[in-house]
């Protein structure tokens, strides 16, 4: 029967970003569970505050609650007042999750402001009554610790011990639990190959007093309940910049313009490529001298310590870091000691997984657990409903165009931005000609801009959020991720994979589970320039071949689904309530291929 020409048209409700918008063909259970996750960003803010971490414990609060559970988070060491004492307090509703704030935390987070304080950081008694009062009266079912930072370590074994059934299941993202640096890494800059029994923590980061942080978080989060956060941050922008000024009027420090440098050596040749004005400019080595200074202090990076092929295994093989000489030693001690209370511990990748049973997590309380997110599902949607899905992206032999690279990430030095600054001068010229480098970089970025200044084959694109990732699989055919430290489950080499993105990555942490040298990228040693350049040299002169996005899928056989990854997680939380007794990943395995709503809908049986 046609529609009559005058009904209304049916409108969907407007969308509320408190409530959980479910999409079509997303199942709900029948058994809603009461479930509480754990961290120290705000949840709303995702990788605006906590990077990889806080993206994939938000996406997976908001996945739980579309399919009707009851989730609360609960984030602490960030938000303080001017009451002596602490207590949680409602923050805000997003996206169906009931968001709190534990105020005025003994435990300051991130990691890098508590480092100092390893005493509360291993138990704080009242500290933990109140959490678990918080969660007694919200009668909450399933503990899910995401990051432990601004909570002690005993706070896992004071909830399973707590009575009343509930659970706690820990995701890991990073090594804090065994390392106050939380990277295990020395200074971030070089590996931290044999911790010493915890001396060689001693002065790892520059850290001040907890108190000293806990006083300005006080004072500071105080005036900006007055003022706003827009008068407050500018007030600390200034506070900031007073030094320099004083050395400005003192004449201790030159005033500087921001775009001071010297004319172009080849200004007088205009159009003509093949002459010049005189100068190093005019051998047509292809460069573009701006002549940018390196004056300032900022513009110092530090250098990255290089690694070997090798270092994975050679990690899991020491035994040093058994060793126990201090409070740090202690520490890492109390950390593996707080794993094995909880009920299952599930790092995103089996690397991660190793070396804590290495440093003795009782291998039976944990299991690797893949991470779906729904920017990586619309990544890889996009590459195979694309007519080049099959098509190898580049030929040296039939190119006409340069071979685009892409590197995402951020400034600190850990994730390789340095390497590939120094792999770029590198290159011959022949090379570096038939490139092309897309640099997006969350971070101060402006001292590296003017080192590459110099090569017009790079770009940089500063920070990017998920939109412009989503649309910029057109902009590059290879993915860099020359990192530094042992990487868990990178989300950016996710991303690249799922984008069908054949990609070039150090050999240090997971991502070795993940690339299939040379079938879906090729592994270099980290911290090594030479090596980074070589790689790319291979693939601009076609000594390896790209393959196409469908080959590189192919080729990379555990990408989980959002969808899956939420289903797996739910029967997880199952498994520990004694529930079921099966793993739920062997049977989301099974189960792929048969669509979304499937898979989840047997996992929740």
């Amino acid at each position: 029967m046609s529609p009559q020409p005058n009904a209304p048209t049916p409108t969907a409700a407007p969308y509320d970003p408190r409530e959980a918008s479910v999409p079509p063909g997303w199942p709900r259970t029948d058994r809603p569970l009461r479930i509480a996750l754990l961290g120290w960003a705000r949840l709303s803010f995702q990788a605006q505050q906590g990077s990889g971490y806080n993206l994939s414990a938000s996406e997976l609060a908001a996945g739980l609650a579309m399919s009707g559970h009851e989730v609360v988070y609960l984030s602490s060491g960030r938000r303080y007042g001017l009451r002596p004492w602490a207590f949680i307090a409602r923050t805000e509703r997003w996206r169906g999750v009931e968001c709190f704030d534990l105020y005025n935390s003994p435990n300051p987070s991130p990691a890098s402001y508590n480092f100092r304080n390893t005493r509360a950081e291993l138990d704080h008694g009242r500290q933990v009554r109140l959490v678990l009062r918080w969660l007694e009266r919200r009668r909450i079912d399933v503990v899910h610790i995401h990051s432990l930072e601004g909570f002690p370590l005993s706070l896992i074994g004071a909830i399973e011990a707590a009575g009343g059934g509930r659970r706690a299941v820990v995701t890991p993202h990073n090594y804090w639990f065994v390392c106050p640096q939380v990277d295990l890494m020395r200074g971030e800059t070089a590996l931290c190959r044999d911790y010493d029994g915890g001396r060689a923590c001693e002065g790892c980061l520059r850290s001040g007093p907890a108190w000293r942080t806990r006083l300005k978080r006080r004072l500071g989060q105080a005036a900006e309940r007055v003022v706003g956060m827009e008068i407050a941050g500018l007030l600390r922008k200034a506070a900031k910049e007073v030094p320099d000024r004083w050395r400005e009027l003192t004449g201790a420090l030159p005033p500087e313009s921001f775009n001071a440098r010297k004319p172009d050596p080849e200004t007088a040749a205009g159009f003509d490529a093949g002459a010049g004005g005189g100068g190093a400019g005019a051998r047509g080595d292809g460069l573009i001298r701006h002549h940018y200074g390196w004056e300032r202090r900022d513009s110092i990076r530090k250098p990255i310590a290089p690694t070997a092929l090798d270092d994975n295994e050679k990690f899991l093989a020491s035994d040093r870091h058994l060793v126990v000489l201090n409070g740090y030693g202690r520490r890492r001690v109390a950390g593996v000691e707080a794993l094995n209370r909880a009920s299952l511990v599930i790092p995103p990748s089996d690397f991660v997984r190793s070396v804590y049973v290495r440093m003795g997590l009782d291998e039976r309380r944990s299991r690797t657990v893949r991470l779906g997110q729904p920017h990586f599902d619309q990544i890889n949607r996009r590459a195979r409903r694309s007519p080049f899905y099959g098509m190898r992206p580049w030929d040296p032999a039939t190119a006409r165009r340069p071979l685009r690279f892409a590197f995402f990430g951020a400034m600190r030095p850990s994730k390789g931005i340095d390497i590939l600054a120094a792999a770029i001068p590198l290159l011959t010229r022949e090379v570096r000609q038939r490139c092309q480098f897309h640099i997006r970089a969350q971070g101060k970025d402006w001292p590296l801009r003017k080192a590459l200044s110099v090569f017009p084959e790079v770009a940089f694109s500063g920070q990017y959020d998920l939109l412009q990732l989503i649309g910029s699989g057109g902009e590059y055919d290879v993915g860099l991720l020359p990192h530094a430290w042992f990487e868990n489950s990178p989300l950016v080499l996710l991303e690249h994979l799922h984008a069908g993105k054949f990609v070039i990555c150090s050999r240090l942490g997971g991502p070795v589970e993940w690339v299939r040298p040379p079938l879906n990228g090729l592994m270099v040693e980290g911290g090594r320039p030479e090596e980074l350049a070589a790689a790319m040299t291979k693939l601009a002169r076609g000594e390896v071949a790209i393959p196409s996005p469908r080959e590189v899928h192919e080729a990379t056989p555990i990408l989980r689904s959002y969808p899956d990854h939420v289903a797996e997680i739910e029967g997880i939380y199952r498994e520990v309530l004694g529930e079921r007794e099966a793993p739920a990943d062997a049977r989301v395995d099974a189960a792929l291929g048969q669509g979304a709503a499937e898979i989840a809908a047997g996992a929740v049986g």
